[in-house]
Formats: structure tokens, sequence, C-alpha cells
């Protein structure tokens, strides 16, 4: 399965994603940090990295181009509540979130982890 890198600022929400994921067989590293994340990223490539939709716009860019630099087979997913919307143009794909659980998630990381080992 897949080397998933979560990220975000509220703790209990990654870790109801790391939950979710690794019941689906995935291997989850969480980053709370733009500093976790480039910590994370010297010390595994990944597969999918995942963007909550609680990062402000700035961090949220600021992390995508972090995971670009360091990891640069990861597929960025990107999560965003409705009433925000998208902000990463260039991410992989993006999931439209409530503000608690994203359904579908461990299904988007599959499709995504696919592309990346084909």
């Amino acid at each position: 399965m897949a080397q998933v890198l979560c990220t975000g600022v509220n703790p209990s929400l990654m870790m109801s994603r790391k939950l979710i994921l690794e019941r689906a067989g995935h291997t989850v590293i969480m980053a709370n940090s733009e500093g976790e994340v480039t910590a994370a990223c010297e010390k595994k490539q990944f597969d999918v990295a995942v963007l909550s939709q609680t990062l402000p716009p700035e961090m949220k860019k600021a992390v995508a181009a972090l995971i670009r630099s360091r990891s640069p087979s990861a597929k960025i997913l990107e999560l965003y509540a409705p009433h925000i919307g998208m902000i990463l143009k260039d991410a992989d794909s993006w999931l439209e979130v409530p503000i608690d659980l994203p359904a579908g998630l461990p299904e988007r990381v599959n499709e995504l982890a696919q592309k990346t080992k084909s």
C-alpha cells in the first residue's frame, strides 16, 4: 500500500484520518508544520500527501511547494471545505470535505497511490 504524508493543524482530525488510512492498509506519517514536513520528506519518499482543509491558504501553498521539491513523486491530495474552495491549482486531486471527516478519503488515496506506482 501507499506511504502517506498527512498534514494539518487540527490534531484530532489528523488522528482520525491516520486511523482511517491505516485501516485501509497505508503507512501514515503526520506533520503539523513546515518543519515537520521537511523532516518527514528527508526520511521518506511519499506516494501521496494529504493536505488538510484546516491549513491556512498560504501555509497550504508553502507545504505543497515543500512536498513538490522534497518528495517529487508524491501525488498531492488537497482536502477543502466547500465554503473556502480549492486553493492549490496544481494539486493532483481534490476532495471536498465536511468539517469533520472526508468520505472517500481511503479510496482517493488508493487511486493516487496507483498512479504513483504505474
